[in-house]
């Protein structure tokens, strides 16, 4: 196979797979998506979606969250993990959402990526999930899986990132890299994965990732 011909495989496999891709962080503005995806650093979405309704009940958009302590979110937060960081860092993002964006969460990489907590990944999850706009957050999953299929060098999200966007059409993206993680997720994990499971791998993978599979 060609690396086309690998990348139109790929994207037909994951359209039969998941043909709906539900956002699975469950939120109700881009204020709380953001926030969500902030707590999903290094936690799961599962976890993520059990904590929220709690922090979101107590305060659900900027000019509330602010009326309470780091200290009270942190103890909302805390089966999240790192949670003096994320407590501090939602915090301060809510006062300076209010305090240079009239409290709406920007349309912009720029300034999302100035907000505390806020890293280029969890900027372009906003921007396609919230905004629609064309972007490939690479996370674990993705990272795994695109060098697993032999289509980037594993070296680094950053140049996962940018052969993601190479190989697949800008159309599609804010759908693939979702139905990519669905498929990390249930098909192909970090450690367990078999070839009757996962074929996807088996079928354009590197030989390398194809001989690790049970």
């Amino acid at each position: 196979m060609t690396k086309q011909e690998k990348v139109k495989y790929i994207i037909d496999e994951l359209e039969k797979l998941y043909p709906e891709t539900p956002i699975p962080l469950n939120h109700t503005d881009e204020y709380t998506l953001l926030i969500a995806v902030l707590l999903s650093a290094q936690c799961t979405d599962v976890r993520v979606n059990k904590v929220t309704p709690v922090l979101f009940k107590m305060a659900n958009n900027p000019s509330d969250m602010i009326k309470h302590t780091v200290e009270e979110i942190k103890q909302i937060i805390r089966p999240c993990g790192l949670s003096p960081r994320k407590s501090k860092a939602i915090y301060d993002l809510s006062h300076i959402l209010l305090d240079k964006h009239n409290g709406i969460v920007p349309q912009s990489f720029e300034y999302l990526e100035e907000l505390p907590g806020v890293g280029h990944k969890t900027a372009s999850v906003v921007m396609s999930q919230a905004f629609g706009v064309p972007a490939f957050p690479v996370d674990t999953h993705i990272h795994r899986l695109m060098y697993r299929w032999n289509l980037t060098n594993g070296k680094n999200v950053d140049q996962t990132e940018k052969d993601a966007k190479r190989l697949f059409p800008r159309d599609i993206w804010n759908k693939l890299h979702l139905q990519i993680i669905f498929y990390g997720r249930e098909y192909s994990p970090a450690r367990g994965s078999t070839k009757e499971k996962d074929y996807i791998t088996v079928s354009v993978g590197r030989k390398s990732e194809i001989d690790k599979l049970k």
